[in-house]
């Protein structure tokens, strides 16, 4: 884990396949979305960050042990490919979240694998491919994450996502947007796994430059910072026995029938 005087070290996961096929995209986003959204990272953090990137087409899409091991926030976008995300590594995600890994889904990563798995239900919503103005409207001004972001903020080009959107009640909502068609959406909810901490924020459709907007970069940097978690090592959460007046030497559990 970090300390307070070491940078937060970032790792921004991008799916990486529109910017290789579709020449409209690639020209809104020529080094990658994943590249964008760790310029803005770095841009709009106030503390030290240290920001890497990784893809779906790097050996075990960039996900290793060890770098999961030296990840304190994982920033996740994918689309397109969410079945090519192998089993596996998604299993190795998961049990770094719940051991304190902070994991913040951006837009259409929350039909990723990794998003469903945490939630525990399809993940599904109301959505519309037309270019819509999004209005985010602040629901917790105090909250850390909404920290320096106007009420609201106006994104002029934005695909619309719509309730119902099929997830956990959040633990806390911190922005909710609304479209020109009356639609309203839980944009930007916090939840809770294990030891992780979980930011999911919907601004970011690829069709249009919404990661170079200053207010979309400003919350996402925020959440990253929010998504850290202060403790003194990662560690996975345990089942143990105490015996009565010991707090603090637990005894691993073997089994019902063991003694």
């Amino acid at each position: 884990m970090t300390t307070s005087t070491s940078p937060l070290r970032v790792l921004v996961w991008g799916e990486n396949r529109h910017e290789q096929l579709e020449p409209k995209i690639a020209e809104i986003y020529p080094t990658g979305m994943h590249n964008t959204i760790r310029e803005g990272i770095e841009e709009h953090s106030e503390r030290q960050v240290s920001v890497t990137t990784a893809t779906l087409d790097d050996p075990e899409h960039g996900l290793t042990e060890e770098v999961l091991r030296n990840t304190d926030v994982l920033v996740w976008w994918g689309h397109a490919a969410h079945a090519e995300v192998e089993d596996a590594v998604v299993e190795r995600v998961h049990r770094h979240v719940l051991a304190g890994m902070g994991l913040v889904v951006l837009h259409s990563g929350h039909w990723s694998k990794i998003f469903q798995k945490l939630m525990g239900t399809s993940c599904t919503l109301r959505w519309r491919s037309e270019e819509d103005r999004e209005i985010v409207w602040t629901v917790d001004p105090t909250h850390p994450i909404a920290k320096g972001i106007p009420h609201p903020f106006i994104i002029p080009q934005q695909e619309m996502y719509g309730e119902f959107f099929d997830i956990p009640a959040p633990d806390e909502i911190v922005f909710l947007s609304t479209f020109s068609g009356g639609e309203v959406f839980r944009s930007g909810c916090t939840f809770r796994r294990g030891f992780g901490k979980i930011f999911f924020f919907s601004p970011g459709d690829q069709d249009y430059p919404v990661y170079y907007h200053d207010d979309v970069r400003k919350v996402i940097a925020n959440g990253v910072a929010w998504a850290e978690t202060v403790r003194p090592e990662r560690t996975d959460p345990v089942l143990l026995r105490y015996e009565t007046e010991d707090f603090y030497n637990g005894q691993g559990y073997r089994g019902a029938l063991a003694r």
